[in-house]
């Protein structure tokens, strides 16, 4: 089988690293080869630029820092573990990718979809992900459940204002609208049985087509 990279999409809370993990328990009791990673991070170099970004004593970073940090953690994880994970004909699950940076910076920061874009055009060359899969949550919900769970890091994006993760929904909005060939929505407010399955679903069609 030929590999196949599937990206993990959501703002705050949504629920997203909980349900890849799940995701990649499945695959692996099925005998499948698969590579769980994150961004940023999933390699030790990207994971030193993660914790720079998400240190919550950096409230001063100015956006195109933030958004150049991104793209240099996303070059560095693509070259050692991504492409490689795809050549040997895994299956890459990548919690965040760049539609991350688009939502986020590009969008909730107002640096602008296109130029965030270019950015990582740059970094990521030719390499898009074969499926995304956006969780979509409103934001106060999700930000609720940052706070219930004890065990999540809270990182520097986490104590920005509401309003700034309601941009960051509206950002996905528009990605899903702009890509609706490669990602699909789930509503992540359901129980997670049904996210999970919902996740599953789309996942053994997308694997299904690369066998």
């Amino acid at each position: 089988m030929q590999g196949v990279f599937i990206t993990i999409e959501g703002p705050e809370g949504a629920g997203k690293t909980t349900i890849i993990k799940k995701v990649a328990q499945e695959l692996e009791s099925r005998g499948m080869d698969v590579i769980l990673t994150r961004e940023p991070g999933g390699i030790p170099i990207s994971e030193q630029i993660r914790r720079i970004i998400l240190n919550p004593e950096n409230l001063t970073m100015d956006a195109r820092t933030e958004a150049l940090l991104y793209a240099a953690a996303r070059r560095q994880h693509l070259v050692e573990k991504v492409i490689p994970g795809i050549r040997r004909g895994a299956i890459v699950l990548c919690d965040r990718f760049i539609d991350s940076s688009l939502a986020y910076q590009g969008y909730a920061r107002g640096l602008g979809l296109e130029e965030v874009f270019s950015i990582n055009q740059f970094a990521i060359q030719e390499v898009m992900p074969d499926q995304t899969i956006y969780f979509d949550i409103e934001p106060e919900q999700g930000l609720k459940r940052i706070e219930t769970n004890q065990k999540r890091e809270v990182n520097r994006l986490d104590l920005e204002q509401l309003d700034f993760h309601r941009k960051v929904r509206q950002g996905y909005k528009q990605l899903v609208e702009r890509f609706p060939d490669r990602i699909m929505e789930i509503d992540a407010s359901l129980p997670i049985n049904r996210v999970f399955s919902n996740t599953m679903e789309i996942i053994n069609k997308r694997i299904d087509r690369n066998e």
